[in-house]
């Protein structure tokens, strides 16, 4: 299929300051839901735990099971004494991780750190792809733990806002660690409306995809087809593969919750979109005029300006239309981004 060439303006979208949420709510499943008609571009508002309305037995809900570690380490040089902020991306392997530092210029190869009193040492290796460092760590015990107690959360930078309880930042089903980032639309769930979920008889499938932050890097070109995606590593067990097959094969709806969910699922899918249990890294831009093989419907949150995650939903819904949703949740004075309001897309 011939893909009209879009520019990154055709999805600019002006946002009040003030819609962008700084804080999670208190109860979860009380955001608010933007249900978007894919085919007419009519729009309903709900609250978010009346989603179990627009489930039919049958479908099969996707989540995407990835945990968020707190992957933002302050630190300092050992030269100098320094303020250095370490954002770990993706583990290479052992104790050597891909990451983004600040400030990044000086940040050259034979440079060492120190995190915590010296509880943990680094020391930068080479620069990668986008100026990224590769860091060696070096500690005693176990990684998880030092991390766990000298690493915090790496929120995205338009929430400045401090994160009490780190949890809030993590789906309620979070299994395998491993994101520098939140598949924020699962953050709306609560485990008694997934029980209630699975009443109904809709299968939850989980998949994983690690996400970095490659996701939420901003499209520098204008032509949209020179965005470079970068890559995610995801995951779908034999379990999985089989309720979404089901599913599509007895006529009824794969539902992804979140992008991520969606490009795993995307990736994974031969070119029939079936599935099988499979592992690898994906670096999938989807963009109007993507024909999707698997997905049906998708529960998402509302994305930054100009961003890929606008184009995914674009690509399923219609520019327009996803625009003109937009500009009503605007008037309507919708929360947006990661801790925001949700929008069923179906």
């Amino acid at each position: 299929m011939e893909k009209k060439e879009f520019k990154k303006s055709d999805f600019y979208f002006d946002l009040p300051q003030e819609l962008i949420a700084q804080d999670p709510l208190e109860e979860r499943s009380n955001s608010r839901l933007l249900l978007l008609n894919k085919a007419t571009g009519e729009t309903e508002h709900h609250i978010f735990h009346e989603i179990n309305d627009y489930l039919q037995p049958g479908d099969c809900l996707v989540l995407n099971d990835t945990k968020v570690i707190p992957a933002r380490l302050m630190g300092i040089r050992e030269d100098t004494g320094a303020s250095v902020e370490v954002l770990l991306l993706k583990r290479r392997q052992n104790d050597i991780w891909e990451t983004l530092v600040k400030p990044g210029k000086k940040a050259r190869p034979g440079m060492k750190l120190v995190f915590g009193d010296g509880v943990l040492k680094a020391e930068v290796l080479e620069i990668v792809d986008e100026g990224n460092r590769l860091i060696q760590f070096s500690y005693e015990g176990i990684f998880e733990e030092v991390l766990d107690k000298l690493g915090e959360m790496p929120l995205p930078p338009y929430i400045t806002h401090k994160l009490n309880d780190r949890n809030r930042y993590q789906t309620v089903y979070a299994k395998y660690e491993g994101s520098a980032a939140a598949p924020t639309a699962g953050l709306h769930f609560t485990r008694a409306l997934l029980e209630q979920i699975e009443k109904k008889g809709v299968e939850i499938a989980y998949v994983t995809l690690h996400v970095g932050l490659g996701t939420f890097r901003p499209v520098k070109a204008e032509n949209i087809l020179e965005h470079h995606m970068h890559s995610e590593y995801y995951q779908v067990s034999k379990e999985a593969a089989q309720k979404i097959n089901k599913a599509k094969e007895s006529g009824h709806r794969v539902i992804c919750v979140g992008t991520t969910s969606c490009r795993t699922i995307e990736s994974a899918a031969d070119e029939n979109g079936k599935l099988t249990e499979c592992c690898g890294d994906t670096e999938i831009f989807i963009y109007p005029g993507y024909r999707f093989k698997v997905l049906d419907a998708l529960i998402t949150n509302f994305h930054l300006p100009e961003s890929t995650l606008l184009m995914l939903v674009s690509a399923l819904a219609g520019r327009e239309n996803v625009l003109c949703a937009y500009e009503e949740a605007i008037r309507e004075r919708y929360r947006f981004f990661s801790f925001g309001d949700a929008m069923f897309i179906c």
